[in-house]
């Protein structure tokens, strides 16, 4: 698929409209320096109540689902976060929910979405969106899916709103990048205002850079992308709906080490901030690639719950 235009985009109006359901429910999360990194804001959605930003497109989605359909039940296929924003979603409604799982996923984000009453399936990872699917056809539930739906981006993109608002002087920021949702809604509340987005990925999960450099989306299998210790990018590749929004919105897709990940990491712990792997993925970006910290800098910290393993042989290194 080639480069698309800009038809049928998520709009700033809708980034609005779910700014104000996700009233009272989303955390307003903060924005402060990294000491370490003159010139870079965080922002913090590791601080929201499921320690991830995800909760924002997950809730939004599902209270714009009709109340009889609600009622049947969730049904996503996720690694983790958005599994457990969508349990916390669905408990929030009064509802059931069911999150299709992959056998790689951390085990500390598997817990977390069964504490918060999902139902799980555990399927080998190629198999997840079939396994939705036929439990969406056994229940009558809805499927929310993680990234590639529009009133999921839609949500994402409060966090570019907050900023926009929060720092009126920035002038860039920095994504982490994975399925392409937290992206899409940033780049599409940011539309025309001037402001760069930049999103940053593992190298060893380079598939949204690729296609951005290239023009054309081009999907890298999951065995090459499981590489990086990243779980929450590995598993995701941009959609159908992703890809037109990065094509068209976003200025750029650049690539980071797992050294300058786990360089993030220790900058990031050492500052107080608890990032998990793909949270530190963007500071990674700012270590990494210094220039691309122009003027007021904004980095998303995009969630903190992190494979202890992973950060006690990190930090301690």
């Amino acid at each position: 698929m080639s480069a698309p235009g800009t038809t049928g985009l998520v709009t700033r109006a809708a980034v609005d409209a779910a700014a104000a359901v996700l009233e009272g429910v989303a955390v307003r999360t903060a924005v402060e320096p990294l000491d370490a990194v003159p010139g870079l804001l965080l922002k913090r959605e590791d601080t929201q109540p499921i320690g991830a930003f995800k909760l924002r497109g997950a809730f939004h989605a599902a209270s714009r689902l009709a109340p009889e359909v609600r009622a049947a039940g969730l049904v996503t296929h996720s690694s983790g976060n958005h599994g457990r924003a969508l349990a916390w979603a669905a408990a929030r409604l009064g509802v059931p929910a069911t999150v299709v799982v992959p056998h790689d996923a951390v085990a500390a984000k598997v817990e977390a979405m069964a504490a918060l009453g999902a139902r799980l399936v555990r399927v080998p990872a190629d198999e997840r969106e079939q396994a939705a699917d036929a439990v969406v056809a056994e229940t009558g539930g809805a499927l929310v899916p993680p990234y590639d739906h529009p009133d999921v981006i839609a949500g994402q993109g409060t966090v570019g709103a907050e900023i926009a608002a929060q720092v009126p002087d920035v002038e860039r920021v920095l994504v982490p990048v994975g399925g392409g949702g937290l992206i899409s809604g940033i780049a599409a509340a940011l539309a025309g205002t001037g402001i760069s987005v930049v999103g940053v990925e593992p190298e060893l999960a380079g598939d949204a850079a690729e296609s951005k450099h290239t023009g054309a989306l081009v999907r890298w299998d999951r065995a090459r992308v499981s590489r990086t210790a990243a779980d929450g990018l590995r598993a995701a590749r941009l959609g159908e709906l992703t890809w037109p929004h990065v094509a068209a919105l976003v200025d750029d897709v650049v690539t980071v080490t797992e050294a300058s990940i786990e360089q993030a990491a220790r900058v990031l712990h050492g500052a107080g901030v608890p990032a998990e792997a793909s949270g530190c993925v963007a500071t990674a970006g700012a270590l990494e690639h210094p220039g691309l910290v122009r003027g007021r800098t904004v980095a998303v910290v995009s969630g903190r719950n992190a494979d202890p393993a992973w950060v006690a042989r990190v930090v301690a290194a």
